[in-house]
């Protein structure tokens, strides 16, 4: 059999393999094989040639996959408080004698506090947006 042919198919194994175990990194070996093995079957060249060619694309493919990750837009995380509750709008529940600050968003009821900038204000309640979420505290500022 042709050392083309066994490059290409050995790179045909290696991307089948990337379907089974996705991780992406299967699939530049296998790429940089199969482009190897077109190489070998139009030059013909030397073990040496051939295991240069195959670095080179083997580390050219794995360059530019670090790249395009670089340049893909950061995602916000799906699962922290952050990623729901900064932003929103709440009432700020204020009773006299009650231990600490609560917020209401939606139908739930979050302890909250103010920036040290802000002082509370007096009972009743107010409009407040959620600027962060310090553990399970929420750190609003009045609207």
């Amino acid at each position: 059999m042709e050392p083309g042919l066994i490059w290409i198919l050995v790179g045909l194994v290696l991307l089948g393999g990337e379907l089974v175990l996705p991780g992406a990194f299967l699939l530049w070996v296998g790429l940089a094989a199969i482009g190897t093995g077109l190489f070998v079957l139009a030059l013909a060249p030397g073990f040496g040639a051939t295991s240069i060619v195959f670095l080179v694309l083997l580390g050219g493919g794995i360059g530019l996959a670090l790249k395009l990750r670089a340049a893909r837009p950061k995602r916000h995380p799906v699962n922290t408080p952050e990623a729901g509750l900064v932003g929103r709008s709440g009432m700020l529940l204020v009773e006299d004698g009650a231990p600490g600050l609560r917020v209401r968003l939606g139908d739930s009821d979050w302890p909250a506090r103010l920036p040290r900038d802000v002082r509370v204000p007096e009972g009743g309640t107010l409009r407040v947006r959620v600027e962060g979420v310090d553990g399970t505290t929420l750190v609003v500022r009045p609207e």
